[in-house]
Order: structure tokens, then C-alpha cells, then sequence
């Protein structure tokens, strides 16, 4: 389900959809929210705010020169700085090589920093569709693959479900306007699979889930 890409014809797919495929939507991840809740920015600037905040508390419980100690912090401003703008430009770089592609058919994830990649995910490998918004207004729609599509979570990382090892989850992560994106799979999915799809639920703000029934797309469920 994966492939390289070299040359692209469409931007974000490796080659002309075929006759009767249409495209539905493209996108990619917010950057400032790839930095936010992939590479976890808060928890970096957490960690060197209390480093600080422990090296003058312990300057003050001493009876040390306060002025010292500032001066003396200094060095962690400078590694914090660049921590942060290290992980604003992995961001920043996640969302300039990445292409998510909805077509009529399929689900396109062109990623990769280092090693640019392809995964091709055709409707009829995908067993489930879950959205989960995020407190800054993106989201990420979570990808369930049925028994025959199977990939690996490091190959896809940061572009999978965190923590999902075993059954990975390919994630289209960080979306400006998840909503409108789940609304837009929910619906390609109920027309690729018109006998077997029923009673597909709008997202909510929180989280939603689309099933796959024993002959195909089934309801969907808030979570």
C-alpha cells in the first residue's frame, strides 16, 4: 500500500487518478499544532521553566545572589530556545512534505522529512474512521485498517495513532477543519459502499466513529 514518489503529476499523488476516480479533498497538518501535540512544545517548555524555576528557588533558599542566579539561567534560556525552535522547525517541515489526498476511491498519505513516502489506502482496506478535535480547533481523523491492510507504525510515524503498536492506525493529523474532513470521508465512504452504508453521524466536537458492517460501511457513533 505504499510506495515511494519521485515525480508527482498531481501534487500529493503519485500518479493521474483513473477514469471515474476524482479528487475530494487535499490538505495537510497545522504546523504550529504538529508542534503543539506531535513533537509536545508545552511539555518542552514545561521542562525548562522548571529547571529555571528550580534553579532560582534553589538561589533564594540559600540566600544566594538572586542577580547571580539569573545570570546564571541564562544558559537554559539559550538551550530552551533552541529546543523550541528545533521542534518548531520539525513543525514546520512535517507540514511542508505532507499531502493527505480524499479521493472517490481512496485515502493518499504523502509524507516524509528524510524519506519521502506514498501510502495508497484504498476504501475497501478501511474497517473504521474515528475524529478526535483537538482545544486549538484541528483534529485528526484515525484510520482503522481491516485484516488485509496491515503497516507498520514506525514506516507511517508521526503520521499513526499514538501508541496504537500492534494494529497501527494511520492518522491524518493536525487538520485545520477536522469536522468538514470527517463529514467529507463519512460521505465517500457511504457512496462507495451504497447497499452496506446506513445512518452516518455528523462529527461532533469531540469524537466520532464510523463502522464497518459485516458487508460494508455501517453507522457511525459518537465516542
Amino acid at each position: 500500500m505504499s510506495d515511494e514518489y519521485e515525480i508527482e503529476p498531481i501534487p500529493g499523488l503519485p500518479a493521474y487518478l483513473p477514469e471515474g476516480e476524482s479528487l475530494l479533498w487535499q490538505g495537510a497538518p497545522v504546523w504550529t499544532s504538529v508542534a503543539r501535540h506531535v513533537f509536545h512544545a508545552g511539555l518542552v517548555a514545561s521542562y525548562f521553566a522548571i529547571l529555571i524555576a528550580w534553579r532560582l528557588g534553589s538561589a533564594a533558599w540559600t540566600g544566594d545572589d538572586m542577580m547571580t542566579a539569573l545570570a546564571s539561567s541564562l544558559w537554559l534560556l539559550v538551550i530552551a530556545a533552541v529546543a523550541l525552535g528545533v521542534v518548531a522547525l520539525l513543525g514546520y517541515l512535517t507540514q511542508r512534505t505532507t499531502v493527505y489526498s480524499i479521493t472517490s476511491r481512496r485515502v493518499v498519505m504523502r509524507f516524509g522529512i528524510a524519506l519521502p513516502l506514498t501510502v495508497n489506502l484504498p476504501f475497501a482496506c478501511i474497517a473504521s474512521a474515528d475524529l478526535k478535535a483537538n482545544r486549538d480547533g484541528t483534529g485528526d481523523v484515525a484510520l482503522t485498517l481491516t485484516g488485509n491492510g496491515k503497516l507498520a507504525y514506525f514506516h507511517l510515524w508521526p503520521h499513526a495513532r499514538p501508541w496504537h503498536l500492534k494494529q497501527t492506525q494511520p492518522m491524518l493529523r493536525c487538520l485545520a477543519e477536522p469536522s468538514r474532513v470527517a463529514n467529507l470521508l463519512s460521505q465517500a465512504l457511504k457512496d462507495a459502499h451504497p447497499d452496506a452504508a446506513r445512518n452516518i453521524v455528523r462529527p461532533n466536537q469531540e469524537t466520532v466513529t464510523a463502522t464497518r458492517g459485516s458487508a460494508g460501511f455501517g453507522t457511525a457513533q459518537a465516542v
